[in-house]
């Protein structure tokens, strides 16, 4: 009956039903969080839609640190509930809701002392091992001793590291975890539209019964209209709420966590490293052929579209990690820095971040409109279920519960079959089994819809970067399946050519608008501009970078 497919056409279809239907619920924001509300309310059988200004995690849920995990060092805090929290939500989507996106990966904790230090993390693992409870699609933890380090990891420094002990968490593509969160909800008959513009509330009396918004491709007005309007806005809740005049029970304090990206070459170990700083912990983190390493966590008050990294963020990541690494990380190693925002919850404003709690809050400061804001990444599912649940309120009659731990996002279905299949299909299709895999673990059993790009055109299954295992049917479907209208989505979000690519994707960008322009409808203007546009935000954040690594 509904469709997953995110195109040009449905979202021509989403912009005529946003005028001319009245919804349960309205969701504004398309990031992790606002498309788990909206997968959450339509899976109860609600009328359902969602409205995105900009494009799927835009903002905080493209820029995370790529991990889906229960926060070792919250146990530090005794934040017991949120850990079980995040341990429960991380293997669900490692062994449910997403096992062809989020996949485990092992992290070595060093040790320092022999005795006292592995005994006591030892604990804390063992305690966030059990924890998770009786599901347990990862590996328990183990003791590695200093020889086997000197092993698996030659770049730790045994002149200081007695031994390691190794656990495991998970990894994901933020980005297009969040987009396929989207398109499960499409798929159960939620309308989603992005590049739509949240600008007032429409009110009946002090009741919130809708919102004034603006098509930011045409500028053309619509009014919208939904029994209860659910806010999920992250870092900009606080601009919104004061927008609306609305006075919220939360305030959002911006903590910033920037991140340098490393050639592969830059440190040797066959799995990621976890540091415990003096404030927080570092995670080293393998990205295919590169090395994401972070985070910070300090207070930010800058410009929240493009949040970047300063030379205190850099030089605290390379001295942690270089206190345990041989040799050391040089600035001049950096191949590219981003930095993400974190809405931590909080009544006043001289609370350090890293002493806020990451547990989320759900508001309803006027009847027929409610927010949340704060909590993780790896929580927005409990995120989009508390707030649905007070949002259903509004709606003055019974409604089912939440279904949404036992609901497969689109491609999971069938994916481990498919893995198992992986030199039929390649052989079937013409291209390697090595592209067969990578499309799988990006699109699960979606995958024959990309297929089928490459059955009409047999060239689409080129590279679009011959360093990088993208292929050119991929550009393609992100924009006629997956909801990118401009080069920026594919190449930032759709893809992660942005920080994969020696050039961040410049050199491909003219192809990448090309490809998609035939599905967008694009003359050489829209093509032109939408390379300009993303060839300008590279400019950007190179001369950024540059100041960063020659300060």
């Amino acid at each position: 009956m509904f469709t997953s497919v995110l195109s040009p056409q449905q979202r021509d279809e989403a912009m005529r039903q946003l005028a001319d239907e009245t919804f349960d619920i309205l969701v504004i924001g398309g990031g992790v969080t606002g498309v788990g509300a909206a997968l959450d309310a339509v899976s109860r059988g609600l009328r359902v839609a969602l409205i995105e200004a900009n494009d799927f995690a835009s903002g905080t849920s493209s820029r995370s640190s790529k991990l889906i995990h229960g926060g070792l060092r919250y146990l530090e805090q005794y934040d017991f509930k949120l850990v079980r929290e995040a341990l429960h939500e991380r293997e669900l989507l490692v062994s449910t809701l997403a096992p062809h996106l989020v996949k485990p990966v092992g992290f070595l904790f060093p040790l320092t002392e022999k005795f006292k230090e592995r005994t006591y993390v030892g604990a804390g693992l063992a305690l966030y091992d059990a924890l998770r409870g009786f599901q347990r699609a990862l590996p328990w933890h183990k003791h590695i001793s200093q020889s086997k380090i000197a092993e698996i990891a030659p770049s730790l420094r045994t002149d200081i590291v007695t031994g390691a002990i190794k656990y495991f968490d998970a990894q994901v593509d933020d980005a297009r975890h969040t987009m396929s969160i989207a398109r499960t909800a499409a798929r159960h008959g939620a309308l989603i539209a992005t590049g739509v513009r949240a600008e007032s509330l429409i009110r009946d009396g002090k009741r919130v019964v809708g919102v004034s918004a603006r098509n930011t491709e045409t500028n053309e007005k619509i009014t919208i209209r939904a029994t209860a309007t659910v806010m999920c806005a992250g870092v900009w809740s606080d601009e919104l709420q004061s927008k609306f005049d609305l006075k919220a029970g939360y305030k959002v304090t911006m903590s910033k966590g920037a991140h340098i990206i490393l050639p592969r070459t830059a440190i040797t170990s066959e799995a990621g490293i976890i540091i415990k700083t003096q404030i927080s912990v570092l995670f080293i983190i393998p990205w295919a052929d590169k090395w994401i390493v972070g985070t910070t966590d300090t207070p930010y008050t800058g410009d929240k579209a493009e949040p970047v990294a300063s030379s205190d963020d850099v030089e605290y990541i390379l001295n942690e990690a270089n206190r345990v690494l041989k040799p050391k990380i040089r600035r001049e190693d950096i191949i590219g820095v981003y930095a993400g925002l974190r809405p931590l919850i909080s009544n006043n404003k001289n609370s350090a971040t890293t002493k806020l709690s990451r547990e989320h809050t759900v508001d309803r400061p006027a009847p027929g409109f409610l927010s949340v804001a704060g909590g993780k990444y790896t929580t927005y599912r409990i995120m989009g279920k508390d707030v649905i649940d007070l949002a259903v309120n509004e709606l003055r009659r019974i409604t089912l519960d939440s279904v949404t731990d036992k609901l497969p996002m689109v491609g999971a279905d069938g994916y481990s079959a498919l893995v198992q299949q992986s030199a039929q299909i390649a052989e079937l299709y013409g291209v390697s089994e090595e592209s067969v895999i990578h499309l799988l673990n990006r699109h699960g059993s979606l995958i024959s819809e990309v297929l089928e790009i490459i059955s009409q055109n047999p060239k689409m299954s080129e590279r679009i970067d011959p360093a990088l295992p993208y292929l050119k049917a991929e550009i393609e479907y992100a924009a006629s399946h997956e909801g990118a209208r401009s080069v920026d989505d594919v190449i930032s979000r759709r893809t992660r050519i942005a920080f994969e690519s020696q050039d961040h994707g410049v050199g491909i960008a003219t192809e990448v608008a090309a490809i998609i322009g035939s599905v967008l409808g694009w003359g050489a203007k829209e093509r032109k501009a939408s390379i300009n546009s993303y060839s300008e935000l590279v400019e950007r954040e190179n001369v950024a970078l540059g100041e960063l690594i020659n300060s």
